[in-house]
């Protein structure tokens, strides 16, 4: 499972994007142990901030914030990126991404 921590900001955990997928969806896992990220599909291209937008939009949606308490920290540019959920701790985000995890296994 992936790393999610508190910060005064929110909950944070890490995520790998493949934007210009077939559907935007969660695609399992990458890396391993504490260097693990939430690996994403996005159907958005990278340009123009599309990818970000639609990776906030999709994250929103699961983790059942609005869209302006998902926000990038880090990797704004990159495929991995570091993400923030204000309103959620760590516990609730890391609950709600293993139920998201394992209903793509099934």
């Amino acid at each position: 499972m992936i790393a999610v921590r508190d910060t005064p900001q929110g909950a944070q955990f890490a995520v790998r994007v493949t934007p210009r997928a077939s559907r935007t969806a969660i695609a399992g896992i990458y890396g391993e142990g504490a260097a693990a990220a939430l690996k994403i599909a996005l159907q958005a291209p990278p340009v123009e901030g599309k990818a970000n937008a639609a990776l906030i939009k999709f994250l929103s949606d699961l983790l059942g914030v609005p869209r302006s308490a998902v926000s990038i920290r880090a990797g704004e540019h990159a495929r991995g990126k570091t993400v923030v959920a204000a309103g959620r701790c760590a516990a609730e985000v890391a609950a709600l991404l293993e139920q998201a995890l394992d209903a793509t296994k099934s």
